[in-house]
């Protein structure tokens, strides 16, 4: 066997025991969230943003915060409220005095957005101006202030929460910002003995302590192992059909034109690819399968397929869409 491949498969290894034992490490605070918590570590191997939905009381900044702590980097919390302005997030510029010469300049103070993991919490509080002021730093790595760009430190992640069911005072985000975030993840009720368990663990006087598992260079060595990762011909061309389906005027597929407005964007079949190919490493796996590929599926058109008035008032979301077309659409022979 290649030498190069034996390292990298001996590299692989390592890191994903790492990626075991951060998951270990979140279980001592998050209880059940299995499906969630992979979601988010593919997020930061694909080196996206997720936007994570939930009523409240699912443990969604909770969760956040733990991941951020089994990772050796700079974690920041902006509470989004209907008042908060851009520069409460990027920064602005203060005026200051060099004590030897006594001249005054002004001097540009980072914000909270200058940190590696950021959660922006309840992200639909806020108006659209200050919503905006995340896509720059989301899509470029960087901010501008008063004509001057700052580049963000990487490993750098942007993880938004919101809750689906107040409405009064938010602001929704708009579909060119939602496509910013690779996975949008929706976190469901506990089940009965995991309810228990949160019960039993949350009213006691034990408090669990979770320790730095992952440095951010070793996030960043993951996310080039996830670019490596191959992909069949077969598996791409899938990918395509898939994306391309979701789109009512260039598909033939009666259900899509019946109850979809919008289909997914070219960075659809982007995501799926980048995501499917993180979950196939972090499994310790060197090649992206078909299962693979489906299960990021959801979290990936969630919000890139938009559906009709009509679809809305008869309860039918995107999800119903994928679901159908992962039914209808195989593999080509």
């Amino acid at each position: 066997m290649d030498k190069h491949l034996i390292a990298v498969q001996e590299e692989v290894a390592a890191l994903t025991e790492k990626l075991a034992n951060l998951k270990a490490e979140m279980t001592k605070v998050i209880v059940g969230q299995e499906e969630t918590i992979e979601h988010l570590l593919i997020a930061f191997l694909a080196g996206g943003h997720a936007l994570l939905e939930g009523v409240p009381g699912l443990a969604k900044t909770l969760m956040i915060k733990t991941l951020a702590k089994t990772i050796d980097l700079e974690f920041s919390r902006i509470q989004f409220t209907p008042d908060l302005m851009p520069s409460d997030i990027i920064g602005t510029e203060v005026l200051e005095e060099d004590h030897t010469t006594g001249k005054k300049f002004f001097e540009f103070n980072k914000g909270p957005i200058f940190a590696n993991i950021i959660l922006a919490d309840e992200i639909n509080r806020t108006p659209p101006k200050t919503q905006a002021a995340l896509l720059e730093a989301m899509q470029e790595f960087k901010v501008t202030y008063s004509g001057k760009t700052y580049a963000l430190d990487k490993p750098f992640f942007i993880l938004a929460t919101q809750n689906p069911i107040e409405q009064s005072g938010t602001f929704p985000l708009p579909e060119a910002q939602q496509d910013r975030f690779l996975l949008y993840i929706k976190i469901g009720y506990p089940s009965a003995s995991e309810e228990n368990d949160i019960l039993k663990r949350t009213t006691g006087t034990k408090k669990e302590e979770v320790k730095k598992i992952l440095s951010g260079k070793e996030i960043l060595r993951l996310q080039e192992l996830v670019r490596e990762v191959p992909v069949s011909e077969e598996l791409i061309d899938w990918t395509s059909r898939i994306v391309r389906a979701t789109r009512p005027d260039f598909t033939t597929d009666t259900y899509v034109k019946e109850w979809v407005n919008w289909g997914a964007g070219p960075r659809a079949g982007q995501a799926m690819i980048l995501t499917a190919k993180a979950r196939a490493l972090q499994a310790g796996r060197l090649a992206v399968t078909l299962d693979d590929l489906k299960h990021v599926a959801y979290p990936v058109l969630r919000h890139r397929i938009i559906v009709n008035f009509k679809a809305e008032t008869e309860g039918i979301a995107s999800d119903a869409i994928t679901k159908h077309l992962l039914n209808t659409i195989g593999l080509s022979s």
